[in-house]
Parts: C-alpha cells; sequence; structure tokens
C-alpha cells in the first residue's frame, strides 16, 4: 500500500506534461519520442508516441523509467553524448527509477530501461521489438486523451487583402471558397503565442501548411520556434529554393510533403492552374540535396491516372516515400471541372495495385490516404495502413486566424473556437468536438466532408 501511493505522488509529480527528447538530431534517422501521460497515469496506461505517428501504450513502470531517462538525456541538447554520459545517463534514471521502486533490483531496471530503448528504436526505423508492442486504437484511447496528437498550423491564408494570395490555383483545391480560408492571418508573434500554447498543451506534432505556408516570410523563424515538436511542411515545392531548404533543416524540420500532381508537365501545370511544373521539380530536387526527408503527395483523378510514370519519374529523382489520395471533397472539387475528373473507389484501387506493385520492385514506400475510397480488405491485401478519419481525435487544425476547426479541410462550418481567446479544455470538451471526436473514433470509414 505504502509503494502504490508512493508511486501516486511521484507520478503527479513527474507527469505534470508531455515529456520529450530526440535521439540522434542530426539524423539520419532522428527519433522523436514524446511520453503522454494520461489522466490517471498510475492507474491507466501512458503514451509513447514515436516520430509523431507511432502511438504505444505503457504501463506506469515503463512510464517512470522513460520519464527518468528522458530528464537525464535533455540536460545533453546540442551536444554529442560519449559513451561515458550514455552509461551515466542510465545509471542516473535507475537510480531516480528506484526511489518509487526501492525493492527491485538495479539489474532489473538496466534490463528493463535496455529493452524499452531497443523497443522504441525499433519501431522508429520499422523493426520487430524485442517485446510485444500493444498498439492501441485511437478510438479505444480517445476518453483519456487531452489533445490530438497533430495540430495542423494553417500559417498563410487562401485569400490576403481581398485578392488570392497563393502561388497556384489548383482545380481540386479543397480551401478554395470556404470561409475560414479568406481570414486575416496571425502575426508572426501570434503564431508563437499559438506554437507556445499547443506546446502547453502537449500537443506534439505540427504540421506547417496553408494555404501555401512557403507565402510567409517568417516561415523559418515559426518552424524554429517549434524545435520541441515534430514538425512536418506541406507545401507545393515552388518556393523551395536552396537556400530556404538549408534554412529549414537548420531550423530542424522533421519533414517535408510535396504536392505533386504528374510528370507529364502539361498534365501537371492544368491541375495547379499555373505553369510551375519545373520550379516544383526544383524545389523537390533542392529538398533532397539538402537532406530533409522528403514525401510526395500525388491526388489522384482521371486527368494524372498514370501513376506509375510519374513513380518512376520520382524515383529518379532520388523519392522513396510517397502519398496518394482521392480528392478531398470541399471547396473547389464541389464544383465543376474537378467534379467531371473525380475517380471512383474502384478506378483508384486499379491505379493503386500497379503502384504498390512498382513501389515494391523499385523500394519506394507508399500510403494511401483517403479513408472510404477503397474497401479496408483491399487495401490490406496490397499491405497497405488503412487510412480513417482523424478529425478532433488524432488531428486538428488552426486556421490563418487562430480559430481551431476540426481538421485542415473542414473549414466551411463555425470553429470549434480560438487558440489565442478560449480555453483550450473548453474546445476539446465542447459537444461539437467530442461529436466529431466520437465519429472519427469509431473509424468509419468514410471522411465526414464526403457526406455534406
Amino acid at each position: 500500500m505504502f509503494k502504490h501511493c508512493f508511486s501516486k505522488r511521484y507520478c503527479e509529480k513527474a507527469f505534470k506534461g508531455v515529456s520529450h527528447t530526440t535521439l540522434n538530431p542530426e539524423g539520419p534517422g532522428v527519433i522523436r519520442i514524446h511520453l503522454v501521460p494520461c489522466k490517471e497515469p498510475w492507474k491507466d496506461p501512458s503514451i509513447v508516441i514515436i516520430n509523431g505517428q507511432d502511438v504505444i501504450p505503457i504501463n506506469s513502470g515503463w512510464a517512470i523509467l522513460l520519464n527518468a531517462l528522458i530528464d537525464e538525456i535533455n540536460p545533453y541538447h546540442g551536444r554529442e553524448i560519449t559513451e561515458k554520459d550514455a552509461q551515466d545517463i542510465i545509471n542516473a534514471a535507475i537510480k531516480t527509477a528506484r526511489k518509487v521502486f526501492p525493492m527491485t533490483s538495479k539489474r532489473r531496471l538496466r534490463n528493463d530501461l535496455e529493452i524499452i530503448i531497443e523497443s522504441l528504436m525499433a519501431v522508429a526505423y520499422g523493426k520487430e521489438p524485442p517485446v510485444e508492442i500493444g498498439y492501441i486504437p485511437l478510438g479505444e484511447y480517445a476518453p483519456l486523451m487531452k489533445a490530438p496528437h497533430r495540430m495542423d498550423v494553417m500559417v498563410s491564408a487562401m485569400t490576403k487583402d481581398g485578392k488570392w494570395h497563393c502561388n497556384q490555383k489548383c482545380l481540386h483545391c479543397y480551401a478554395a471558397g470556404q470561409s475560414e480560408a479568406d481570414t486575416a492571418e496571425l502575426t508572426t508573434e501570434e503564431w508563437v503565442k499559438v506554437i507556445q500554447k499547443l506546446k502547453d498543451i502537449g500537443i506534439p506534432q505540427i504540421t506547417f501548411t496553408g494555404g501555401e505556408p512557403t507565402m510567409r516570410p517568417d516561415l523559418v523563424e515559426l518552424i524554429d520556434q517549434a524545435q520541441w515538436f515534430v514538425t512536418r511542411l506541406n507545401t507545393n515545392g515552388i518556393k523551395l529554393s536552396k537556400e530556404l531548404c538549408n534554412q529549414l533543416r537548420e531550423a530542424s524540420l522533421d519533414s517535408v510533403q510535396i504536392t505533386f500532381y504528374s510528370n507529364d508537365e502539361g498534365v501537371h501545370n492544368k491541375l495547379v492552374g499555373a505553369p510551375m511544373y519545373a520550379k516544383t521539380v526544383e524545389g523537390i530536387k533542392n529538398a533532397l540535396e539538402a537532406g530533409l526527408a522528403v514525401s510526395i503527395n500525388t491526388p489522384l483523378c482521371t486527368e494524372n491516372r498514370d501513376y506509375v510514370s510519374t513513380l518512376k519519374f520520382l524515383r529518379d529523382m532520388g523519392v522513396t516515400y510517397v502519398t496518394c489520395s482521392g480528392l478531398i471533397i470541399t471547396g473547389n472539387a464541389r464544383k465543376e471541372p474537378s467534379i467531371s475528373t473525380q475517380l471512383s473507389g474502384d478506378e483508384l484501387y486499379q491505379i493503386l495495385q500497379d503502384a504498390v506493385h512498382f513501389c515494391n520492385e523499385n523500394k519506394m514506400e507508399i500510403s494511401f490516404t483517403s479513408p472510404g475510397w477503397i474497401e479496408e480488405e483491399k487495401l490490406r491485401e496490397l499491405g497497405l495502413m488503412v487510412p480513417s478519419c482523424g478529425a478532433c481525435l488524432s488531428n486538428m487544425a488552426v486556421a490563418p486566424n487562430g480559430d481551431v476547426v476540426p481538421c485542415q479541410s473542414w473549414l466551411s462550418d463555425a470553429p470549434l473556437g480560438n487558440m489565442l481567446t478560449d480555453d483550450w479544455e473548453d474546445i476539446w470538451n465542447s459537444s461539437r468536438c467530442n461529436s466529431i471526436r466520437t465519429f472519427s473514433g469509431e473509424m468509419k470509414g468514410t471522411c465526414p466532408l464526403r457526406k455534406m
């Protein structure tokens, strides 16, 4: 009884918020670890999030050991950890853990800590961990969550001062014409306040998006302010100069996703509504050359259904990770001529079959990101993860004016609140947010926007 109470007091003291550390920060093979305590970490499982994507429940014993390890690693920020340093870190973490588990031997704690480290590294690198990892469905964990695991910050608006504010005008743009895309942008200082609030809330991942986020001259500064997070950038690639890519790397950007419609210049330019093919290709090359982790996203339609040709082009440039999707049925995608170019689920499946085969043959990784377009069993047969709606659960978004919306595509309805003026708990626990989260947690295979 005494031991349990002591552990509870320790948890209350140690787990006041999300703990975070980064292993091998200079890469390759960066591992960002976020330890997210639940409401009662001495009773319910805590969560470890690896690189902003793998969600792993751990018991209180592992959570205490990992929290102690993180506390000992972080003072070494900015300098290389020698073998002696590593042993000092482990010994100090064990010493802390023994205050909670005085009857447990140092050898047992050391063994458990080594298993924890090895397991987390294996998950990060896509390898088999030494012990069974019980991934938890987000729907089951939702009642214990205090915030989503990713926030998309839409730092750039689609219109500004009454004018179109993007260097493309995509045929399928999901943000075009939606009310929250047409609002004023927050200042640099205001976005810094939002970023700090997201950290205080304990959200481990930020994706910088828009609009087109590279339209902001302070983008690098904002990313630099977000080094505590796993940071990603979604862009059309046009403004990814060599200088900007190097600055993004220096700011510790974890990955960049570039939208690229087709290796056929005419098709790409038609779909983006501007003659930007050459600049986009140059941006991809610059990002790769700078050593950024690059993924290429291709929304599929009838105009670019020869996806394998695009994959061959990307492979030859050195791209190894790609994503593709159906269209997000909102914004321009609710209007002609976008409507007439939309593919059916069966057509997407046929394209995806060939794409997966090509990627498997050429050591490329591929993901399909549109929930509900293709049957779950077909995706599993292709060896792909099954996408699901994460609105108000795994992800949410902050609009250009600070308003909070269910996801970066869900802009037409009234906002859930505002990051600068409203209390986060009021936003997260509102009846509407809870209702959307329940839908997402049940993992129904359809994006809600397709039904609206």
